[in-house]
């Protein structure tokens, strides 16, 4: 699939599975960028199966099943917690919006998010499911299947990755890895 939505200053960071330093990779980024570029965050959670159930199994956080059809963007105005979109927001991106869409969906939540934010903000987004609608400036993949299996949305777009490493080297991400990705999203904005 080639997706017909170009966003050359969507820098889109996926992963293929949970917890593997997406949010630790999007702040280092944030932090990097936020002098050279006006930065706005985006998490995104494509919501697959059956409507109105937890995704996971089991009651889950309830972001799942707290809509029931198409999707609800929301931004985040809140600077201290542990929630992933306040850690961007902390980190020092100018909004930080939280997108939750059925897959069905995602690409006309995405156009309403780019309608929300100003044209010359670079966007860096956590989300896998985005690259099959959309093609990023850059798209970095995290991995951490070693560990469990790959997530079904990862493995629909590894391929398409523009960079790939592994949790570890997430986690220590250095200067030398900075200075290239800062070459390559010069091209963002």
């Amino acid at each position: 699939m080639n997706p017909a939505l170009n966003v050359p200053r969507l820098l889109q960071i996926g992963s293929t599975g949970r917890n593997s330093g997406k949010t630790v990779v999007a702040t280092a980024l944030i932090q990097r960028f936020k002098q050279q570029h006006r930065l706005v965050g985006l998490k995104i959670v494509t919501i697959t199966g059956e409507r109105g159930k937890c995704q996971r199994g089991g009651v889950g956080c309830g972001i799942c099943t707290s809509i029931d059809s198409g999707y609800e963007l929301t931004e985040e105005k809140q600077l201290k917690g542990q929630k992933d979109t306040m850690r961007l927001l902390a980190a020092g991106c100018e909004q930080v919006f939280l997108l939750k869409a059925f897959t069905d969906h995602l690409l006309a939540g995405f156009n309403t998010f780019l309608n929300q934010i100003p044209a010359d903000a670079a966007v860096i987004c956590e989300s896998n499911s985005l690259r099959q609608v959309v093609r990023p400036g850059l798209f970095l993949m995290l991995t951490n299947h070693r560990l469990r299996p790959i997530k079904p949305t990862a493995a629909k777009v590894y391929p398409q990755a523009d960079l790939v490493f592994n949790a570890k080297q997430a986690q220590m991400l250095d200067q030398i890895q900075l200075n290239q990705l800062a070459w390559q999203t010069s091209l963002l904005v």
